[in-house]
C-alpha cells in the first residue's frame, strides 16, 4: 500500500462529469423548472389578455434583438415559489431560463434551420421594482444571491471578449476535447493538468498538454464598470465605497460615466490577483466581490417618475400636487418662500437659485451647435453671509447635485482625469464632479481659492457643457450638462467698497460666463440686525423638535424636489414675439449704458456686458415659464428676469467703480499717474518679475501715495501689461 508521504504528481481532472453520479435527479429537476419559465412566458398576462413576454419575444425577434427585458415582480405574482427559488439560487435558474426563452422563441417564431444558430441563446435581463440596499449592505450572506443596488457609474472599460466554450487539443497526441463550457462571470477556468489518453493508458503525455483551438471557442461580448455608491449613502467622513460590475451581450454600453443607475444582479466574488512579488499565496481563501449584472437602468433617481399614475388609473398623490401647484397663481412666490426658510432675507438671491434649479431650454441648432439651457450663479461678498448654507441646499433640493470646496478640488477632479486599469495596465476614463453632476448641479465653495489653472478648467463646461479630453492617446468628449452655482469671498476678505472693483479676483473670462453675480454685503443696520437675531434664536430653539411646522404656502424638500424634476422633464418654454422685441430693447440699453459708464470713469467694466448676458437674461425668462408649466415666456417673465439681471450682474458691474474715479478729478493727480506709469515701465523691462511689496515702497519712499501706485498697477494689468505671478507676490511685465 502506497503511503501518503510517497513522492507523486497531484493533478485536478476538471472533465470529468458529474451527471451519471447524480443519477436523473437534477436533470428531471432541471426539465421541470425550465417548464415552468417556459409557461411563465407563453402564458402571463395582465388581466387584459395582453400576453406581455410572448409579443415582447415576436417584436425582438423581428427586430434582430436576441434579448427579453422581465421584470421582477411579474414572476413573483405568478409563481412565488419559483420567483423565491430564483432569487436564492440566480446561477442555477438564469441558464435555464434563457434556455426556455430560446425554445419559445424557436417554437412562436417557427425559424428556419439557418437561423438556428443566430437564436442560439437569448439574453433575459431582469428589474425589479423592490426597495434597493446600499452598497454597504451587501454582507457574506449575499453571495450567490440576486440584490438591487443603486450608485454611480464612475468608470467603464472597453468591449472585451470572454469565452463561454471552449475546444481543447494535446499538443502531444492530438487528442481534441470539444465544447468546455465556461460559466459566465469574472471566474475563469483552470486547464486540466493531465491529458485524458493518458488517463485511459493509452499514452504517455507531459504535464499540462492541452493548448486552446480558438477556431473552435465561442465568445461573448463583456465591458466591467466601476460603480460607486451614491452620495446619501455615504457617512459624514468617510470616503465612497466602490463595486465592479460584469456586463456582457446586450448589457454592454447601457450605461456611460456619470449616470445614475439601479443594478439588478448576482453577487459574486472572485480569486484575488497575486502579484509577482507575492508569489507565495498568503491569503488563501480571501475572495474580492463583483456584481454579475442581470439587468441595468440608467437615471433612475426619483423612483415616483416611472411611475406617474398607478394601476388603477387614480392620479399619484405628488403629481396630483404638482399639478395642482403648477396651476396655482403664486407658484414663483411658494417655490421661492420654500428655498432654506431656515435662512432669513436674500429674497433676490433666492429667487435667483430658484431660477438656477429649474433652469431654461436646452437648444440644438439645425448645424449641430446647441445652446445651454443652464443658469450658472455667482455669490461674492462678506464671510458669515449664509452662502456655504445656500450652496448646501441647493445639493439637497437639486435632483443631481454635487459639492466641492475650491481649495480642495483641482482640475482633474472637476472635469476627468484619466487613470491606469492595475489589472490591465491600459488607461481609463474616470468622470469628475462635473461629469458626475450632468444633468443638475455643481455647487464650488470658496470659488476665489482655486489655482487659476484649475479655474481655467471650467471655461468649456460652463459655456459648452462639454469637457474634451486629450490625454495618454485618449481623445474624447464628455457631457457635462449642469449648473454651477459658486460661492466666493472678495480679494480682501470683505467687500471694501473704497477698492472698488479691485474687490474682485476673477478674469473676465470666467465673469462672463455667470448668468448672475451677486454682491452680498454685511451691512450694518440695527433694525436688519434685531430681525436676523431673532430668527436665528426662533432657528435654535425649535431644533430640537421632531417635527417642525412648516409655514403657510411652503413646500417640503421631497415635494420641491419631486416639482423641479417634474417641471424639467415636462416643460420646455419659448420666448413670444412680444417678449423677444421687448427683450431686444432692453439689451441695447444696458450695453449703451454700461459703455457711457466706460466712457466717462475712463476704465473698462471688470463684468462685461457681452451676448452672453442676453442670453442669461433668456435662460431666466424661460426658468420663469417653466416654474408655471407654461409653454411660452411672455413678457411678465421678461421684466422680472430682467429686474433679476439689473440687481445681481448690473449692479455688481457697477459697484464701487464710481468710488475710484475720484482720482481722475484733477490734472495734477492724472500727471502724477503719468509719471509713476512712466517710472515703473523704466525700472524693468519686458519679461522681468519683480516684488509688488517692493515697488511699492520704492515709490512711496519718493513721496508718492500708495494708493496711487496701486491704482497704476491695476490699470496697467487690466491693459494686459503687468501679471501677477506665484499667488500675487511678483508682478511680471508682459509688454
Amino acid at each position: 500500500m502506497e503511503g501518503f508521504d510517497e513522492a507523486g504528481i497531484f493533478f485536478s481532472d476538471n472533465l470529468s462529469r458529474d451527471d451519471q453520479s447524480n443519477a436523473n435527479g437534477p436533470a428531471e429537476n432541471s426539465l421541470a423548472v425550465k417548464l415552468k419559465f417556459k409557461d411563465f412566458l407563453k402564458n402571463f398576462h395582465n388581466g387584459t389578455f395582453n400576453y406581455k413576454y410572448s409579443r415582447m419575444l415576436q417584436d425582438n425577434y423581428n427586430c434582430r434583438k436576441f434579448f427579453i427585458e422581465v421584470e421582477f415582480g411579474d414572476l413573483l405574482r405568478y409563481n412565488e415559489k419559483l420567483a423565491e427559488s430564483f432569487s436564492n439560487e440566480p446561477n442555477f435558474h438564469v441558464p435555464l431560463f434563457e434556455e426556455a426563452t430560446t425554445e419559445l422563441a424557436g417554437e412562436i417564431m417557427q425559424h428556419r434551420a439557418e437561423d438556428a444558430v443566430e437564436t442560439d441563446h437569448f439574453q433575459v435581463m431582469f428589474y425589479s421594482g423592490s426597495v434597493p440596499i446600499s452598497l454597504r449592505d451587501l454582507k457574506s450572506s449575499m453571495v450567490s444571491r440576486v440584490v438591487k443596488i443603486p450608485g454611480i457609474v464612475v468608470a467603464a472599460s472597453g468591449i472585451k471578449s470572454k469565452a463561454t466554450s471552449i475546444t481543447l487539443q494535446c499538443k502531444s497526441c492530438g487528442s481534441i476535447v470539444p465544447k468546455m463550457d465556461i460559466s459566465p462571470g469574472l471566474e475563469g477556468l483552470g486547464l486540466p493538468r493531465r491529458c485524458t489518453s493518458e488517463m485511459n493508458g493509452q499514452t504517455k503525455c507531459p504535464l499540462d498538454p492541452y493548448m486552446i483551438r480558438t477556431d473552435n471557442c465561442r465568445c461573448v461580448d463583456f465591458q466591467v464598470l466601476k460603480l460607486q455608491e451614491l452620495p446619501d449613502s455615504v457617512p459624514q467622513g468617510e470616503m465612497p465605497r466602490h463595486v465592479q460590475l460584469y456586463c456582457d451581450r446586450f448589457l454592454c454600453e447601457k450605461v456611460v460615466p456619470g449616470n445614475k443607475v439601479v443594478v439588478v444582479g448576482i453577487y459574486c466574488i472572485k480569486k484575488n490577483k497575486s502579484s509577482k512579488r507575492d508569489s507565495k499565496e498568503k491569503n488563501v481563501g480571501v475572495r474580492n466581490p463583483y456584481i454579475r449584472v442581470l439587468g441595468i437602468k440608467a437615471d433612475q433617481w426619483v423612483d415616483e417618475d416611472q411611475l406617474p399614475i398607478t394601476n388603477s388609473g387614480e392620479h399619484d398623490p405628488m403629481l396630483f400636487m404638482c399639478e395642482r401647484l403648477s396651476k396655482s397663481p403664486n407658484v414663483y412666490e411658494t417655490i421661492v418662500k420654500s428655498i432654506a426658510p431656515s435662512i432669513y432675507g436674500f429674497e433676490n438671491e433666492k429667487k435667483a437659485i430658484a431660477c438656477l434649479l429649474f433652469g431654461g431650454s436646452r437648444k440644438r441648432m439645425p448645424d449641430g451647435l446647441t445652446r445651454r439651457g443652464d443658469i450658472n450663479l455667482l455669490l461674492l461678498g462678506d464671510p458669515g453671509t449664509a452662502k456655504s448654507q445656500l450652496l448646501k441646499f441647493v445639493e439637497r433640493v437639486s435632483p443631481v447635485g454635487v459639492y466641492t470646496s475650491g481649495k480642495g478640488s483641482s482640475a482633474a477632479g472637476l472635469t476627468a482625469s484619466v487613470t491606469r486599469d492595475p489589472h490591465t495596465r491600459n488607461f481609463i476614463m474616470e468622470g469628475g464632479a462635473m461629469v458626475l453632476a450632468d444633468g443638475g448641479v455643481v455647487c464650488i465653495d470658496e470659488f476665489d481659492k482655486m489655482r487659476e489653472d484649475d479655474r481655467v478648467a471650467i471655461h468649456e463646461a460652463m459655456e459648452q457643457q462639454t469637457i474634451s479630453i486629450a490625454k495618454a492617446g485618449i481623445t474624447t468628449t464628455l457631457n457635462s450638462r449642469c449648473s454651477v452655482l459658486a460661492a466666493a469671498n472678495s480679494v480682501y476678505g470683505r467687500w471694501d467698497d473704497l477698492k472698488g472693483a479691485e474687490n474682485i479676483d476673477f478674469m473676465p473670462t470666467i465673469l462672463s460666463r455667470f448668468d448672475m453675480i451677486f454682491i452680498i454685503k454685511d451691512e450694518h443696520n440695527r433694525d436688519r440686525d434685531i430681525t436676523l437675531a431673532k430668527h436665528i434664536m426662533n432657528v435654535h430653539t425649535k431644533a430640537n423638535e421632531l417635527n417642525p411646522e412648516k409655514q403657510d404656502g411652503e413646500l417640503g424638500l421631497n415635494e420641491l424636489k419631486y416639482y423641479i424634476n417634474y417641471c424639467r422633464r415636462r416643460c420646455g418654454p419659448r420666448l413670444t414675439e412680444a417678449a423677444s422685441e421687448k427683450l431686444k430693447t432692453k439689451y441695447v440699453m444696458m450695453r449703451s449704458g454700461s459703455h457711457k459708464h466706460e466712457m466717462e470713469s475712463s476704465k473698462s467694466l471688470s463684468i462685461p456686458i457681452t451676448v452672453r448676458q442676453l442670453e442669461a437674461v433668456i435662460r431666466i425668462s424661460e426658468s420663469l415659464a417653466k416654474m408655471e408649466m407654461k409653454p411660452f415666456a411672455t413678457e411678465k417673465h421678461v421684466d422680472e428676469s430682467l429686474r433679476l439681471f439689473q440687481v445681481s450682474t448690473m449692479e455688481a458691474a457697477l459697484s464701487g467703480t464710481l468710488a475710484g474715479s475720484d482720482e481722475f478729478t484733477s490734472s495734477e493727480d492724472y500727471e502724477m499717474l503719468m509719471r509713476i506709469e512712466k517710472q515703473l515701465k523704466k525700472r524693468f523691462a519686458v519679461g522681468v518679475q519683480v516684488s509688488e511689496k517692493t515697488i511699492v515702497q520704492d515709490f512711496t519712499k519718493q513721496k508718492y501715495p500708495e494708493h496711487s501706485v496701486r491704482r497704476v498697477i491695476s490699470i496697467m494689468m487690466s491693459r494686459g501689461e503687468l501679471a501677477h505671478r506665484q499667488q500675487r507676490k511678483l508682478l511680471i511685465r508682459l509688454r
